[in-house]
């Protein structure tokens, strides 16, 4: 393959901080074979495979150092930050196997941003089982959780188990069995677990555990993020339309920030930057 391989952070003006992103543009899409192969090598939560290396309408496949993944949050932003460097700003069309999501390039402070509209959200409760499984996995107990923010496994793009903590302390001590994790969200159809702290109605903390791919934990997951919002809208805990921050990222020491704004309806639309890693 001789298409450049372009890697940038995710969610992030330091490219020290954010999640890195591989992404690479080619004219046709390598088999799948060398994609997984290509990710493994990278060894990022993602890499994006986009083509063609032209027009507003592409198409792009995404793949953790394990599996291919439906559809990627940070790596979309990081992806669409890219096109607007190579090709300019504008509106691009991005066809992933979750389905169309547009997504806006733009110039502002100075710094080429996106923004993407998910595929319309949806959620259902989480079932008692696959709670106290995780709960167990984790060593958080259920008094531990926020009753203000019900477990729920929650759809932007993939699926999320949303597990709400009551407090940034019970946050910040992450601990799991990684080989039993992985087997438990590949058995239930969960992608990342969400962890999160509701500091204000206006600004989350989040980490995402994620062995499905092969990471411990993602610095940013805007597929998450979207997943949030909708449910935060359809189960009525925000006022619409709204918008909150998420900080991602930080006990790793690769802040993250996304940027949440959850319309009336429709998709939910995720901000934010990214910049080379060089």
């Amino acid at each position: 393959m001789n298409q450049p391989l372009y890697r940038l952070a995710a969610f992030s003006t330091d490219p020290t901080k954010g999640n890195p992103t591989g992404v690479w543009i080619g004219d046709r899409l390598p088999d799948a074979e060398t994609m997984q192969a290509i990710a493994a090598e990278v060894g990022y939560s993602e890499t994006a495979f986009i083509v063609p290396t032209s027009g507003e309408t592409r198409t792009i496949r995404y793949y953790s150092p394990l599996a291919e993944v439906s559809f990627c949050g940070h790596a979309t932003i990081a992806s669409a930050v890219m096109l607007g460097h190579l090709s300019g700003t504008g509106i691009y069309q991005l066809d992933t196997r979750a389905g169309r999501v547009p997504v806006k390039v733009y110039r502002a402070n100075g710094q080429i941003q996106a923004t993407l509209t998910s595929v319309e959200p949806r959620h259902k409760p989480a079932s008692e089982g696959l709670v106290n499984d995780v709960l167990k996995l984790l060593g958080w107990s259920f008094d531990e959780l926020d009753p203000t923010l019900p477990p729920t496994v929650a759809y932007g793009g993939v699926w999320h188990l949303v597990l709400a903590a009551h407090s940034q302390d019970r946050l910040n001590r992450l601990d799991y069995d990684f080989d039993k994790l992985a087997a438990l969200m590949a058995r239930e159809g969960v992608t990342t677990l969400q962890l999160v702290f509701r500091e204000t109605n206006d600004l989350f903390h989040s980490r995402n555990p994620f062995p499905l791919g092969g990471v411990v934990e993602d610095p940013a997951t805007g597929a998450a993020a979207a997943a949030l919002g909708g449910y935060l809208r359809d189960a009525q805990l925000m006022d619409v339309p709204g918008k909150f921050l998420i900080r991602q990222g930080e006990a790793m020491g690769r802040l993250s920030l996304l940027q949440v704004e959850v319309p009336a309806q429709g998709g939910i639309i995720v901000a934010g930057t990214a910049v080379e890693i060089t």
